[in-house]
């Protein structure tokens, strides 16, 4: 039986109201600079670790303005270990684009946002839906499993985006612009929060008897041999955030000799050095030493 979609909207929407997570970038007081931020942090990093640097970040560059001119090393310094800090250096030129081309106001166009350095498809209509309360299929990972699960009967959505889920997301999203984004934020948190990846909450799911992954008796995943375990450890990008965390923690260059264990592979270390230079994260002076850069990202 097709899954009602208004009456899942409904149910996770009512859930969302009284369980939603009190988070800064949610609050009334709220500014759409402040959601791109979170958006652009949140990417595969969990809220735990994204809100202090974010209350740190917006206190310090409150607007596009104050962030657009800003130096390299104080901005790659404030990420601190979120990790994947080239998205670090794309905000800092999206504040830029923010300022030289809408004069420091955060467009709420979405063809405006998704040309803006560093912001995507997602990201865009993410701070449509956030920051204006205006209606964006708004489609993360949490979102994927739970229309997977709900609405298709999948344990788990497909390796990568569809065409068939994005027809899927756009039917279920509803076409007001205030459901729509309430939509957006609750169907969200039930991904986060309840329907999990890995240890689903079904007893406490809000919508379970709407779902036909349960009603089919929860079948296995059916991509399980498709999905890769990313690595971590002995990693290019375990080396290359050591080496990021050395360089923040510097008062000045630093000696290759002095960079420390970052890596047990000296080759691999200096291929880490070369792609944090290619990239921009990390700059070398005449005496062969490595500092962050300290212009303008």
């Amino acid at each position: 039986m097709p899954t009602d979609h208004a009456a899942l909207v409904d149910q996770v929407t009512t859930w969302y109201d009284d369980v939603a997570r009190d988070l800064p970038w949610r609050s009334p007081d709220r500014t759409a600079w402040g959601v791109l931020v979170s958006e652009v942090m949140l990417q595969q990093t969990p809220v735990v670790r994204v809100e202090p640097v974010w209350r740190t970040w917006m206190s310090r560059w409150p607007t596009p303005a104050d962030l657009a001119a800003a130096s390299t090393a104080d901005v790659l310094r404030a990420w601190d270990r979120l990790g994947y800090p080239r998205r670090a250096l794309r905000l800092a030129e999206c504040a830029r684009a923010i300022v030289d081309r809408h004069d420091g106001t955060v467009p709420d166009d979405e063809t405006a946002l998704r040309a803006l350095p560093g912001i995507g498809e997602y990201t865009a209509a993410a701070v449509r839906a956030f920051a204006f309360r205006r209606r964006a299929v708004v489609v993360d990972t949490n979102v994927r499993r739970v229309l997977a699960r709900v609405v298709a009967g999948s344990a788990l959505p497909a390796p990568s985006y569809t065409v068939a889920e994005r027809t899927l997301a756009e039917a279920v999203a509803p076409h007001d612009d205030a459901t729509a984004a309430r939509w957006a934020a609750a169907s969200m948190e039930l991904g986060a929060l309840v329907c999990t990846a890995r240890v689903p909450r079904c007893a406490g799911c809000p919508v379970s008897t709407l779902c036909a992954w349960r009603a089919a008796g929860h079948p296995p995943d059916a991509h399980a041999d498709r999905r890769r375990v990313q690595a971590w450890h002995g990693t290019d990008r375990q080396v290359r955030g050591r080496v990021m965390s050395v360089l923040r923690g510097a008062t000045g260059p630093v000696h290759r000799d002095l960079l420390g264990d970052v890596g047990n592979d000296a080759a691999q270390v200096e291929r880490c050095l070369a792609g944090l230079i290619e990239d921009g994260l990390v700059e070398q002076d005449a005496d062969g030493r490595y500092a962050l850069p300290a212009g303008r990202p």
